[in-house]
């Protein structure tokens, strides 16, 4: 139920450069559910959480807004924290992002735990692009698999979508990090926000990070084209947007939704 569910519900306008009037759209959003399907039983937070009450907020909002003016994305680690996980393997994971239908997912460092043969397994089964920018997945079993960005149209708009994930030599077993090269945050996101913008001609580019709260807010500054940043890893519980000036001088709003799907964040673009 929603009453059960803290939504954060962000009226939060972004300047978006485009030809289109009256646009608006919602980007709902989550991160670091690690298997968390199950409301809260006890403590605090007790009857928050739970996918089938996350999953009516997101249909409730579907349908007052229409589908096609809803973008529904996951900042990463969707795998890893129960015995959901461990019991189904990922599976019924990815069974979940295809029934309630995310349009883009970026790799959180849980989604490597089981390796890379593991992992690649359940991304072909999954329905929506899975992106990840400052990962070399060249010679793995993820190649093509998983791409640095993805566009998507909502609302009107064409929206670009970059994803990043952590430090994956400090986050994951050697045996399966050894395998990657991790590219350089900075360099990866502004090589593809300037070719959605100028290549994909893109209205609005979104940096879905698992990089973690702290730094989202220090790579910002070294950024262009980037109109909002959607963050994970830390786990960090926030009650509205932090703005950052990046290296053109625009703020730009930061946010992020704590964990185990407490919250669904939601931001009005118009």
């Amino acid at each position: 139920m929603k009453k059960n569910l803290f939504v954060l519900a962000l009226a939060a306008m972004i300047a978006v450069s485009c030809g289109t009037t009256n646009t608006s759209m919602v980007i709902l959003h989550v991160n670091d559910t690690h298997s968390h399907h199950d409301p809260v039983r006890s403590g605090a937070r007790a009857g928050h959480g739970g996918v089938i009450e996350r999953t009516a907020i997101i249909d409730s909002v579907r349908n007052s807004r229409g589908s096609g003016n809803v973008l529904l994305v996951h900042a990463g680690d969707f795998n890893q924290g129960t015995s959901y996980y461990t019991t189904f393997k990922g599976l019924l994971e990815v069974d979940l992002i295809n029934t309630i239908g995310y349009d883009c997912i970026t790799l959180g460092n849980h989604e490597f735990d089981n390796g890379l043969e593991d992992l690649a397994a359940r991304v072909k089964l999954i329905d929506c692009p899975v992106v990840c920018a400052n990962v070399d997945f060249s010679g793995t079993p993820l190649e093509g698999l998983v791409k640095p960005c993805a566009v998507i149209r909502k609302g009107g708009l064409k929206i670009g979508i970059i994803g990043a994930t952590s430090d994956l030599a400090t986050m994951v077993a050697s045996s399966i990090s050894s395998r990657l090269t991790q590219l350089d945050n900075v360099k990866e996101v502004n090589y593809w926000s300037e070719y959605l913008r100028k290549m994909q001609k893109c209205d609005m580019v979104v940096f879905l990070s698992h990089l973690g709260y702290d730094e989202d807010q220090a790579i910002v500054p070294h950024l262009h084209g980037v109109d909002i940043v959607i963050g994970g890893h830390t786990h960090t519980f926030v009650d509205g947007f932090v703005y950052v000036s990046d290296a053109d001088g625009k703020q730009v709003p930061i946010i992020t939704d704590g964990c185990w799907g407490y919250d669904i964040g939601e931001i009005i673009v118009k």
